[in-house]
């Protein structure tokens, strides 16, 4: 243990009397572990951001027209979830909320300004049970809607503002009666550049229908989803596919799969400046070996191993890696944190232990590669002949 602790010093007086050239193999690890760490960091911040968004809704079956011949039917018409089969849906879902809806796509002004946003229809008592409110109340009937934050901060709407939808001529003026919170990465309904209006007013917008676009179907107990969804597909496609039944637990899969090849790609482009910092650290430790040929001998002929020779060298480049590492994890997380705000806008992804891992597999891989690359070098130190060593200049 005390000639461990020589050994350490003596790597540690090196590191000091070389300290410019110490430096400059710091600053490459630097470079290295915070490139890929911020990168893993952003990865792992969108995988959390994603599930952590759909998992909410990962009770959520989606039911909607077969595509088996196309969007549309045969005639002009748009394929709609009739009232029968929504009968059949609420049926084979027992007590689970069953809520259809019907969408557009609608041309609204606010302020002078003119935009296109996403319309909603859905029945009064429906619309608690799949969005909140950021401000304002829920709407039950008449000319008021409720908007998207995305909407309300673009043109500056508050609570009692007033927006106009529809096509020019045949416009509505519309009540702002409450503003949704962002539920982020949703699916079904989303809460992003949408207004949400009663079936009636939709009806005066769009013309009245005989179907919905959509069913959501909300399944309480997320463990009996496959029953719920079975017993869809046994009520509604037995002779013939009429309903596709969406289930969001492999768009999160599909998802998580997506973001994670792009984070593995992306890191391992950052990855190289690493490799750079690597071949940095071996320059600097070969020049080591070299101008300490004389030292080696003295040690060798005072009854030194090779393997603490050896060992000497190895505890150099883990000195310089692991303050690189450690420079370099925490200027990560100011990188990570930067680049999760101009993404998701929310910083409190970056303290997810998944995000915060990356942190510490960014140091040790950061601290590896650098022993690694002082590997060579320091059996090279261990293999010099005491006499050769002592009678170099």
């Amino acid at each position: 243990m005390i000639f461990a602790d020589i050994y350490m010093d003596l790597a540690k007086r090196n590191v000091r009397l070389h300290f410019l050239r110490s430096l400059l193999a710091v600053i490459g690890i630097v470079i290295g572990v915070f490139a890929i760490t911020s990168m893993g960091i952003l990865g792992s911040a969108l995988q959390v951001a994603v599930t952590s968004d759909l998992a909410e809704q990962g009770g959520q079956l989606q039911v909607y027209p077969s595509s088996e011949s196309g969007i549309f039917g045969t005639s002009s018409e748009k394929k709609l979830i009739t009232e029968q089969q929504l009968s059949k849906i609420e049926k084979a879902s027992g007590n689970n909320p069953v809520i259809p809806f019907r969408s557009s796509f609608v041309r609204y002004s606010a302020k002078g300004k003119e935009n296109f946003a996403s319309v909603y229809s859905l029945a009064p008592n429906d619309i608690p049970q799949v969005m909140e409110l950021e401000e304002g109340v829920m709407i039950r009937g008449g000319s008021r809607a409720l908007i998207s934050s995305s909407i309300a901060n673009e043109y500056d709407l508050r609570v009692g503002s007033r927006i106009k939808v529809g096509d020019e001529g045949h416009e509505k003026s519309i009540l702002v009666a409450g503003i949704l919170k962002d539920t982020g990465f949703g699916s079904g309904i989303s809460t992003y550049n949408s207004i949400i209006v009663t079936d009636r007013l939709y009806d005066e917008l769009e013309g009245k229908a005989n179907g919905y676009d959509q069913v959501l179907v909300m399944v309480r107990d997320i463990d009996k989803i496959d029953d719920v969804k079975e017993s869809i597909e046994k009520n509604l496609n037995g002779r013939k596919k009429t309903v596709e039944i969406m289930d969001l637990r492999g768009l999160i899969e599909s998802i998580n799969s997506i973001i994670g090849t792009v984070s593995l790609v992306v890191t391992g482009i950052a990855g190289i400046s690493l490799v750079v910092a690597a071949v940095s650290i071996f320059n600097v430790m070969m020049m080591s070996v070299n101008e300490r040929v004389r030292e080696i001998g003295i040690l060798k002929s005072i009854g030194v191993k090779r393997g603490e020779i050896s060992r000497m060298f190895l505890y150099e480049a883990a000195i310089l890696g692991f303050i690189g590492s450690l420079i370099g994890g925490i200027l990560s997380l100011l990188g990570g944190g930067v680049l999760i705000l101009l993404v998701l806008q929310d910083i409190s992804f970056l303290f997810a232990p998944p995000t915060l891992l990356n942190v510490v597999w960014g140091m040790a891989v950061g601290t590896g590669v650098c022993v690694l690359s002082g590997v060579y070098p320091a059996r090279k130190a261990a293999k010099l002949s005491p006499i050769v060593a002592l009678a170099a200049e």
